[in-house]
């Protein structure tokens, strides 16, 4: 009943729930929970069962108490409780067999105390006190990075771009390399790969925020989001096609709020109908990646992309670059005619590498992993140096003059001087 991530704190929770399945174990628990302030109203009949199906549509609470006496199998049925038990919560089970295996395989599985019924007051307030004194026992604070959050945004112009696969090569290159704890959230809902290209089964956190987004915090985030890796997780979904998105976007705000202070940095994967639905989802987003090729279609498609980016994002740094590019001779359009369209540079041009996709695919891992020795990582490499470098540099100052517009200012001292110092070593 661990996590990989710990928000600020725990919010919007109760401190104290009891499951209980006789009379007798309630009565011994009202009184103590009184005297330590929780509501005796919180004791509830129906043992782990009724546990189970409760945590299942509703937040833990901070403190969990629940009755194994009508339980076959202990061990299995407190794995069930865990997955649907919100990570830090406290776990205090009791029960009718005496056994040492069994006490150190609950112990071993993440709960805090195993009390033999019937429950005696002594030990029920001694257990339930430890754990109340380990809640609010002081936190150590970790020491705070000189930098922002980075929230980087990807987009393609046309469909087929690579858009999804740059997207998790951004977020595996800024948690592998730079090692920042990072977010990659996958917006495209029905037909989204960011769990498929790092090899991982989707869940249901993206789905279940959208349909309850009153549940969304920090502890929504550390159980929704799938661990891709020590630093990267994954938020998104293989919703029904059949089942059409029913929201206003707040949850994605929300999602974005939370991951803000969970992460160091943020990766959203963006599809172009989410622009044009929920255009204030890029409200806080500080670097803007406008992924093309080099065709007519895309070069019209990303002149319209870049003036709505201007007219409606004009805090957002926008790079544009030029993915899946075929030898100049397989062009439809060449680079200096796209550029001379869009009136301005193409920022990174990656070129094609259908061996290289391939045996990524088949890895399961994302293209920047899988050809890390390869040459043709060498621009997305650099395109993660420049977003992370443009979101560093913006801070909003408090004499902006009431503008509310970022200044540039450099957090980190000169990233390019550390890159250049460590491509000395």
């Amino acid at each position: 009943m661990n996590a990989p991530w710990k928000p600020a704190g725990i919010v919007s929770r109760d401190p104290f729930a009891a499951y209980v399945c006789d009379d007798a174990s309630a009565e011994a628990l009202r009184p103590i929970a009184g005297d330590m302030g929780w509501s005796i109203d919180k004791v509830y009949k129906g043992g782990l069962r009724n546990a189970v199906q409760s945590l299942s549509v509703s937040a833990s609470p901070q403190i969990l108490f629940v009755d194994l006496a009508e339980s076959g199998d202990p061990l299995n049925d407190i794995n069930a409780l865990a997955e649907v038990c919100e990570p830090g919560t406290v776990v205090i089970a009791a029960g009718q067999v005496n056994d040492v295996r069994l006490y150190r395989d609950l112990i071993a599985s993440g709960i805090q105390d195993y009390l033999l019924k019937p429950l005696q007051p002594d030990a029920l307030r001694e257990s339930l006190g430890h754990a109340h004194a380990m809640l609010n026992a002081p936190k150590p604070i970790e020491a705070s990075l000189d930098r922002p959050h980075s929230a980087i945004a990807v987009i393609g112009t046309r469909g087929g771009v690579g858009a999804s696969t740059i997207a998790t090569s951004l977020a595996w290159l800024v948690s592998d390399k730079e090692k920042r704890t990072t977010a990659l959230l996958d917006l495209d809902v029905h037909f989204g790969t960011g769990a498929l290209t790092l090899d991982l089964e989707p869940g249901r956190g993206l789905t279940d925020a959208i349909e309850n987004p009153s549940r969304i915090d920090g502890l929504f985030i550390e159980r929704a989001m799938v661990k891709a890796s020590e630093k990267l997780a994954v938020l998104s979904a293989e919703a029904p096609i059949n089942t059409p998105l029913m929201t206003d976007g707040t949850a994605f705000l929300q999602l974005q709020e939370e991951m803000r202070a969970a992460f160091e940095a943020t990766v959203v994967d963006l599809p172009r109908s989410m622009l044009i639905l929920y255009p204030h989802l890029i409200r806080d987003t500080q670097s803007m990646v406008v992924v093309t090729e080099l065709t007519l279609a895309a070069a019209r498609d990303t002149i319209r992309l870049l003036s709505w980016l201007k007219a409606n994002a004009p805090q957002t740094q926008v790079t544009v670059v030029a993915n899946r590019v075929h030898a100049a001779g397989q062009l439809e359009i060449s680079r200096k005619d796209f550029e001379g369209s869009i009136e301005r540079k193409i920022d990174f041009l990656i070129p094609f590498d259908q061996k290289l996709a391939a045996q990524a695919a088949k890895l399961g891992k994302p293209l920047a992993e899988a050809g890390k020795n390869s040459r043709t990582i060498a621009p997305i490499i650099a395109l993660t140096r420049h977003v992370l470098n443009a979101a560093d540099d913006m801070v909003v100052g408090d004499d902006d003059g009431g503008t509310g517009k970022p200044k540039s200012k450099s957090l980190l001292g000169g990233m390019s001087a550390m890159l250049s110092k460590r491509s000395k070593k």
